[in-house]
């Protein structure tokens, strides 16, 4: 979350809400914290992995935060940001996409070993904000220097 913030304001897509988009990526995983990350790997259906998240962030705002003002805003950015209807929401997912890819490139390089290419494939294809391209790309590029393997990644 805190990666995903810091590169929400490295963005220079002016059209972009900044503020919002820091905001969005601070909350996006909250349900987390009380589920886990729910990978498709682990069987559970997205019915079930959305129901459970819901849960979640219900709890988080009404038992812990009390429905306060503050906690309201949480959930409306969480409820945002999972209906990906604004230009930020889609913004952040594809923050997610790309962090998700850089984690997997600092995991290879502590491996000293290209091993992570289901990741590339599941994130850095999907992503649609041109400037977030750029840097799969880029990242794409120092895996393929580090460890010569990870072109497949850039094809959609």
């Amino acid at each position: 979350m805190y990666r995903m913030a810091i590169l929400s304001m490295c963005t220079s897509d002016t059209e972009l809400d900044v503020a919002k988009c820091v905001m969005l990526s601070v909350v996006h995983d909250l349900a987390e914290a009380q589920v886990g990350d729910i990978a498709p790997s682990h069987g559970i259906p997205k019915e079930e992995k959305s129901r459970l998240e819901s849960e979640a962030i219900h709890t988080f705002v009404h038992e812990m935060l009390h429905n306060s003002p503050a906690a309201q805003r949480i959930e409306a950015l969480w409820k945002e940001y999972e209906d990906r209807e604004t230009p930020e929401a889609r913004f952040v997912k594809d923050l997610d996409r790309f962090e998700m890819a850089t984690q997997a490139l600092e995991y290879e390089r502590a491996l000293n070993a290209s091993a992570l290419q289901p990741f590339y494939e599941t994130s850095i294809p999907y992503i649609e904000h041109p400037e977030v391209q750029e840097w799969g790309k880029d990242l794409l590029e120092e895996r393929q220097r580090l460890f010569g393997t990870g072109s497949s990644a850039n094809s959609h």
